[in-house]
């Protein structure tokens, strides 16, 4: 790579190269299983500093490639320039119009306590120690999408950094192509702020349940009759769950937009399930989200595989409860329709299928790792009839492409901004759409 003391002397921020203390530190992913050859780690001060270092790269003949949370990462990055955004700090949240402006170094978490102080939500996922900014451009799946949509659908401005180094403010009427294009689709722009809608949230109410393992096709058949008829203020995940050292488990997470007494009530088919371990499930401040499913807030090995299943008929629950999971930790259902189903003018349209299914394990060994791999594909082998071959841009791993995330028309228009906008692939995402 060029000397990097010309990057440093344009630079506020951090730069650190291989060698350098702290360098591979900086470098690591989210998930440890993730290796990141990268040529050097730069943390900005400032969206001045991420226009400077753009230009640096364009001129240098390099690329620049942005993990906020480290969430994503792929390995596909060699010799590039890694980008870390916990500078861009800012968070605004504007009770009035409802409106919040955050920078690409906040997490979901802070975003929640600040709205929901004034009772209203962000459209976060499960952790909160996801990057707004990261997890919207994907698309961003969330515990509320049934009501109110992907994540994107609620962007009202973007503030970037272009593959030329210039900035940018992009809305809809400003540049509509762009604008598009960076709710859900990849790799166009270096994204340094954004300004979405937030939604009530007057009360919420929320928590596990939690079983032994035998009871888990009661507990399946319930949750199937709950999701027929489930209001779009309500969304419910089934979990498989094998613990090291613990005997499994079957859960059932729940968020619902709504009062715990109307809560319970939809959740009636779940309350005369015997053995019930435990059940968390009360009215919950919306910055305590991310409580239900207590995902690890500090990174480690992982090894996932995601899909979209077309149904939850009695042969999809006779597959998934065949037998024991392991050496799987998690096998989870998640429960899509309500509006995520409907119109979206955005890279991934309508999500049409009602349920997404997501297979985890830490690959402790590179034999577990083995027996992890060979576990998943049994898994989705066996299910292959009632899988439709797409999937969200979030749930893409290394070794897939956009190409299961888009349909063929969205994926060719996004090829074609990105050879306008990117002509010389300064800029890369997780998973490039010219991959």
């Amino acid at each position: 790579m060029n000397n990097l003391n010309d990057l440093r002397s344009v630079l506020r921020g951090r730069v650190l190269a291989p060698g350098d203390d702290g360098f591979d530190q900086a470098r690591r992913p989210w998930n440890l299983a993730v290796e990141q050859p990268v040529g050097a780690v730069v943390d900005t001060a400032d969206a001045a500093d991420v226009a400077a270092l753009v230009r640096y790269a364009r001129n240098a003949g390099l690329t620049v490639s942005a993990q906020p949370s480290g969430h994503g990462a792929t390995g596909d990055v060699a010799g590039v320039i890694l980008l870390r955004t916990a500078g861009l700090n800012e968070l605004r949240v504007d009770s009035l119009t409802r409106v919040a402006r955050v920078g690409a170094g906040v997490h979901w978490g802070q975003v929640q306590a600040v709205a929901g102080a004034h009772g209203l939500t962000g459209l976060p996922g499960s952790s909160p120690v996801v990057s707004v900014v990261g997890y919207t451009l994907g698309g961003g799946l969330s515990w509320f999408g049934r009501k109110y949509g992907w994540a994107a659908d609620s962007v009202r401005a973007f503030e970037v950094v272009d593959a030329d180094g210039a900035r940018a403010r992009v809305t809809a009427d400003s540049d509509a192509e762009l604008f598009w294009a960076l709710r859900g689709g990849g790799d166009f722009a270096l994204v340094t702020a954004i300004e979405f809608d937030l939604h009530p949230a007057p009360a919420l109410y929320g928590g596990r349940m939690l079983w032994p393992a035998d009871r888990a096709a009661e507990v399946l058949e319930a949750y199937r009759a709950i999701t027929t008829t489930a209001p779009d203020e309500l969304t419910v995940w089934f979990d498989l769950l094998k613990f090291p050292g613990a005997e499994p488990l079957v859960a059932v997470d729940i968020t619902y937009l709504g009062d715990a007494a109307e809560g319970r009530s939809l959740l009636r088919p779940l309350q005369h399930i015997d053995q019930l371990i435990s059940d968390s499930r009360d009215t919950m401040p919306i910055a305590e989200l991310g409580s239900i499913t207590a995902e690890p807030t500090t990174p480690g090995p992982g090894l996932s595989h995601g899909e979209l299943l077309t149904g939850l008929d009695d042969i999809v629950a006779k597959t998934l409860l065949a037998a024991p999971i392991e050496p799987l930790l998690r096998v989870q259902i998640r429960h899509l329709s309500g509006a995520l189903a409907r119109p979206s003018d955005s890279p991934h349209g309508p999500l049409t299928e009602p349920y997404a299914l997501y297979l985890f394990g830490v690959p402790a060994t590179p034999h577990t790792a083995s027996a992890l791999r060979t576990r998943q594909q049994e898994l989705t082998g066996a299910l292959a009839p009632n899988l439709s071959g797409r999937k969200p841009y979030t749930y893409l791993n290394p070794g897939e492409t956009v190409a299961t995330a888009f349909t063929p028309a969205a994926l060719t228009r996004l090829q074609d901004i990105k050879r306008r906008r990117d002509p010389r692939n300064v800029l890369r995402s997780n998973f490039p759409v010219l991959a």
